[in-house]
């Protein structure tokens, strides 16, 4: 077997996490390397950047090239990317190792797909206005955030002239999902996968401090009761463990109420926080498709 060097292990495959290249002694890559190979699997795949100007942050997404218009328009967002270096040291950026959300949208095989990253990831030079490191640390659901990340999920849908949207979220995208849900009269369902849905139960569960000025999805949670939603958790997820989604359903302000219609929850058997959920995708992303969307 031959030299596994750190730059063949990045371009080899996105799956590797930050701890894997740790565990090869490689240097965690720069922001700007990780956007660029980012950028680049992007191109290999058909899909264009597209960066959505906002007031407070710019917003980086992706989209298909071949993508024209779509009725109802799927919107993935991104995870909380590499927000710390380790328990102490926060990133310079928090541009994701491995962009689970967008390899869940290149993998969904739907049509009307689109992705967003979350605010200071892939942005660089004047586009990374308005990131200081308390957005990917205590305010990373701060009503600021949420409200840039609705003036850009609104802007794909303008430019596509969607009427409707399905919001997918990964990890902390799956809080920013929820918390958009409860925004928009558009929303018609929602879906999450290894979601951070009880920020506070999270950080508990994380031995963390509290993301104190950041809103809960919990919190909330009552207001989408009537929302189809399909939720999946790994099995053996010990970032976000099922526990969280429990706490997320049973309702807002610790109240033990059932929703009104009750969601699609899959539990997969043997998937932590990254593994394997790009590898089954395409069957899994079926199971929320509504009609097809134009191109």
């Amino acid at each position: 077997m031959g030299v596994l060097t750190c730059d063949t292990w990045l371009r080899r495959t996105f799956a590797a996490a930050l701890a894997l290249l740790l565990l090869h002694g490689c240097a965690v890559p720069s922001p700007q390397a990780r956007g660029t190979r980012t950028m680049e699997w992007a191109t290999e795949q058909g899909w264009r950047s597209l960066v959505l100007p906002g007031r407070v942050f710019d917003i980086q997404a992706f989209v298909p090239g071949s993508l024209q218009r779509a009725q109802r328009l799927t919107v993935y967002i991104e995870g909380d990317g590499l927000a710390w270096l380790d328990r102490h040291t926060p990133s310079f950026a928090p541009t994701p190792v491995d962009p689970l959300g967008f390899r869940l949208a290149v993998a969904d095989m739907g049509a009307g797909v689109v992705y967003i990253a979350r605010p200071c990831q892939y942005t660089f030079g004047p586009s990374f206005k308005g990131c200081q490191q308390k957005y990917w640390g205590s305010h990373r659901f701060a009503p600021e955030v949420i409200e840039s990340m609705n003036d850009a999920v609104e802007q794909l849908r303008r430019r596509y002239g969607a009427s409707e949207l399905v919001l997918v979220g990964y990890s902390g995208g799956a809080a920013v999902a929820a918390l958009l849900a409860t925004r928009r009269s558009d929303v018609a369902a929602l879906v999450t996968v290894a979601g951070t849905l009880d920020t506070d139960l999270w950080a508990r569960t994380q031995r963390v401090s509290p993301l104190q000025a950041s809103l809960n999805p919990k919190d909330v949670a009552s207001r989408l009761a009537s929302l189809p939603q399909w939720h999946f958790v790994g099995q053996k997820d010990l970032v976000v463990p099922g526990s969280v989604l429990t706490s997320f359903l049973m309702g807002a302000s610790g109240q033990d109420r059932e929703p009104t219609r009750s969601p699609v929850i899959q539990v997969m058997p043997g998937f932590d926080h990254q593994c394997c959920w790009a590898a089954a995708w395409p069957e899994l992303s079926r199971r929320f498709a509504g009609p097809a969307a134009g191109h």
